[in-house]
């Protein structure tokens, strides 16, 4: 069970000797909603990534001693058009109501946090932490106003944009190039809702343009709650130095991510991706969408695999993201956002229950209690903290 406290309160004799299990362990971006969605999915039993593509659950959880993080409420890039932005808009609440039925249905075993003081209590109880996010606000369609919704509803993070340029900004990956040089005039007011709201802004996925604007704009600090160093490897969703050095200045963080096509080059057939992608869309838009054709999709998907071996990166490549970044940033700008369920997973840390690893090489590079303690919860949480503080501030 993890501390009541945090490795910054701890006394240095008893920091020296706390090891996995004595840290608040939170990832900031668990896309395990996705997999909540499929039909007759059991959270408090124990799967196997390799045959059920599930990669976090209870028991894992437990094992890997993560104490929970930020559950997302992730909606796919579609038109931007009223129809688009009423389908989204159903996804997405739809996608709120499937963590609020996990929460009902295994109250023994999780619990809902919405502010960061909650953690903690929350972790001392031996439950499993549930924050809720967005990822992707295109949902929200021109109407800012429905922000106020998902706040109400517990959401505590937003990330602007995904694959894709939307309403709000930029996107890295758009293969169409920029249309609006950053963040759109709709995109500055989303942050400034946010910031009021007391809600975090999440730039992961967002052109460089539209996260250097979001730092100045934003009253509160950006995280970036599942990326990684451009220094390392320039694909787009990558962030390079020196924007990961105005992030750091203005207070934000960057959690590292272990998505393996974001940490090295990718030596997978190029045309597993395309495959991929339509046989998601192909029972995401079936009757009864991917809830009620899992099944289905995993079958394929398995086949897939025999036919495109994935090219897996390896425990190290995601190690080096965190080195690099702690040594450009800072402890206090680095944290965990490894993206399960939602593309993560390397070779040697390939679900929750690898997690511990992660501490063990970061002892092995003498990095302290205090330091770690940060990386693993502190950061984000202090985030957290600042956006509430905005908040009750009125700003």
């Amino acid at each position: 069970m993890a501390l009541a406290v945090s490795a910054c309160d701890m006394p240095l004799r008893s920091m020296n000797q706390m090891g996995h299990n004595d840290f608040l362990v939170l990832d900031s971006h668990l896309d395990t909603p996705l997999v909540l969605d499929r039909a007759g999915f059991d959270i408090t039993r124990r799967h196997d990534w390799q045959k059920d593509y599930a990669q976090v659950d209870l028991p894992r959880m437990q094992e890997g001693g993560l104490d929970g993080g930020f559950w997302v409420i992730y909606t796919a890039q579609g038109a931007l058009t009223e129809r688009g932005y009423a389908k989204a808009l159903a996804h997405a609440r739809h996608r709120n109501q499937v963590i609020d039925e996990m929460l009902r249905g295994h109250g023994p075993d999780f619990e809902f946090a919405s502010r960061a003081e909650d953690a903690p209590r929350i972790a001392a109880t031996g439950k499993r932490i549930v924050y809720k996010s967005i990822e992707n606000a295109y949902p929200l369609g021109e109407n800012i106003d429905l922000l106020d919704e998902f706040y109400a509803a517990g959401v505590r993070m937003v990330g602007l944009v995904h694959s894709k340029n939307n309403q709000f900004a930029d996107s890295a990956t758009d293969l169409q190039g920029q249309k609006w040089g950053g963040l759109s005039p709709l995109g500055r007011q989303l942050i400034r809702r946010a910031n009021r709201l007391g809600m975090i802004v999440d730039m992961s996925h967002a052109h460089d343009d539209a996260l250097a604007q979001a730092i100045e704009l934003s009253a509160t600090p950006i995280i970036l709650s599942h990326s990684g160093a451009a220094f390392l490897h320039k694909h787009p969703r990558n962030v390079p130095d020196d924007l990961l050095k105005k992030l750091a200045r203005s207070g934000g963080v960057i959690q590292i991510n272990s998505l393996s096509a974001y940490l090295r080059d990718s030596r997978a057939d190029p045309k597993r991706l395309p495959e991929f992608l339509a046989i998601y869309r192909k029972y995401q838009n079936a009757p009864g969408g991917m809830r009620e054709n899992h099944k289905a999709f995993i079958e394929e998907r398995r086949a897939l695999d025999k036919k495109y071996p994935p090219d897996y990166a390896e425990f190290s490549d995601v190690m080096a993201h965190i080195f690099h970044t702690l040594e450009l940033m800072g402890a206090d700008h680095v944290g965990i956002g490894l993206d399960w369920d939602g593309g993560g997973g390397v070779n040697g840390l390939q679900d929750v229950s690898d997690l511990p690893r992660i501490t063990e090489a970061l002892r092995d590079k003498s990095i302290s209690s205090e330091t770690i303690g940060k990386i693993w919860s502190g950061n984000m949480l202090r985030l957290l903290r600042q956006a509430e503080e905005t908040r009750d501030m009125g700003k």
